[in-house]
């Protein structure tokens, strides 16, 4: 373990002492019948249009492969941040209809 990563510690009188890093780990990912996706559209600035997936429940790495699945659909750009992909454009149908054929439960959200 890194020096870096032990949350403030810096020195311990104790011999025995031994660092637990109690970070979290991440939830084990769901099988595509079990996750429940909401299809989000939201406006950044300057007036742009993105579409947002929320409700993904599993690990890091899955949740970037979905992303970069849907964005190759898209045939759009995007991001996997804060727990959401993002999709550059309104692309809901398109996305909702992939997801329902890969047996994932989806539907629109928002208003």
């Amino acid at each position: 373990m890194s020096k870096k990563n032990r949350s403030g510690i810096v020195f311990s009188t104790n011999p025995e002492f031994e660092y637990n890093d109690a970070g979290e780990d991440e939830p084990e990912t769901l099988a595509p019948a079990q996750q429940d996706l909401r299809i989000w559209l939201d406006r950044k600035g300057g007036g742009k249009v993105i579409t947002i997936v929320k409700g993904f429940v599993g690990k890091n790495d899955d949740m970037e492969a979905l992303g970069k699945q849907i964005k190759t659909l898209c045939g759009s750009g995007g991001t996997v941040k804060d727990y959401e992909i993002q999709i550059q454009g309104d692309h809901r149908d398109k996305v909702i209809t992939w997801l329902l054929s890969k047996n994932y439960k989806a539907k629109k959200a928002g208003g």
